[in-house]
């Protein structure tokens, strides 16, 4: 297995997102990898954990990325959220991603969790994608 191509992988999916023009419709440029201090937007993409596992065999390397991109918004209900969310599956699900090193096999909706966040007045949805990829 090779962690080496996390990063290409995460660039490509932030490429990705910040060219999507549904999206930026909804969100503008509310896009990060960390939310910058003194953010004052209502609702905002950012990039989340990631879990990977090795599934390399005799042929290659590659490696199975289980990746968390979370909406947030202080907007009332869920439908705002729920609309974001909705862009970003259809800007990621079946993406022809081209990464910096090695290669995306696949990219997929794994899961997703809608809630309200704990003492505040916002909801959240933490969207779960899978990608299969190879090093090349």
């Amino acid at each position: 297995m090779s962690y080496g191509i996390s990063l290409a992988l995460q660039q490509a999916i932030y490429q990705r997102l910040t060219a999507d023009s549904a999206l930026a419709a909804l969100v503008g440029s509310a896009i990060f990898d960390v939310v910058p201090p003194g953010f004052s937007g209502s609702t905002y993409v950012s990039l989340g954990t990631e879990d990977v596992r090795e599934t390399g065999d005799a042929t290659g390397r590659g490696a199975l990325h289980d990746i968390t991109i979370s909406v947030v918004s202080d907007a009332a209900g869920f439908a705002t959220v729920k609309e974001v969310a909705a862009a970003i599956s259809d800007s990621l699900v079946d993406a022809s991603l081209i990464l910096a090193r090695g290669h995306l096999i696949s990219l997929n909706f794994y899961r997703a969790r809608a809630r309200r966040v704990q003492d505040a007045d916002m909801r959240r949805i933490d969207l779960r994608f899978r990608a299969r990829v190879e090093d090349s």
